[in-house]
Parts: structure tokens; sequence; C-alpha cells
């Protein structure tokens, strides 16, 4: 099991690289978009943070609710703002920065407590 959990892990951060990378290089752009690189990032994100969850929960049970309840409601925020402006050809500045903005803080969260 600790292969399977490493590998969501694995997948996970690589969920979040494409997130944040999608971001990132349209930073000094005049247009910006949701780039396939966010949309499938922030599904990754979520199907693999459920499944760490539920493997967490299965095996040891051991986990801190509060935290991921957090982490949960930020990702649903940045998966609601991200379906609602996939198909625009412009992002508003304050919708990017503020998806850019949440992805950065669910990291946070998961590093820092």
């Amino acid at each position: 099991m600790e292969i399977v959990t490493n590998i969501l892990v694995l997948l996970h951060l690589i969920g979040f690289a494409a997130m944040f990378g999608g971001a990132f290089t349209q930073l000094k752009g005049p247009k910006r978009v949701i780039n396939p690189a966010i949309l499938h990032g922030t599904l990754t994100q979520v199907v693999t943070g459920l499944a760490l969850v539920g493997i967490h929960e299965a095996t040891d049970g051991n986990l801190n609710h509060i935290k991921i309840g957090v982490k949960s409601v930020v990702l649903i925020v940045i998966l609601v703002l991200v379906l609602i402006n996939r198909k625009k050809d412009n992002v508003p500045a304050g919708m990017f920065f503020g998806i850019l903005g949440l992805t950065l803080l669910n990291a946070a969260i998961a590093v820092l407590w």
C-alpha cells in the first residue's frame, strides 16, 4: 500500500506543478486563459487528493481532518473558478490571480500546517 500512496503523492505534486506552471507561464502575457495544464492539474489534484484521504482513512485513520477540510474547500473553490472560466478567451486579471493565489495557498497549507 505504501507504493500506491507514494505514486498518488507524486501524481498530486504533478497536479500542483501543472496548475502553477500553467498559470505562471502566462503572468506577463497580455491575455490570460485557463489552459489545459491548469484544468487537468486541478482535476488531478482533486482525484489524487480524494484517493490519498481514502487510503489514509482505510489504513491508519490518523488524519488532521480540519487541515484536509480546509484544503478541500480551497481546492473546490479553485475547481469552480477554473471550470467557470475555462472557455473564456480572456480571464479577468483578478480572477486569474485569484486562481494562482489559491493554488499557492493550498500548497502552503499542505507544507506549513
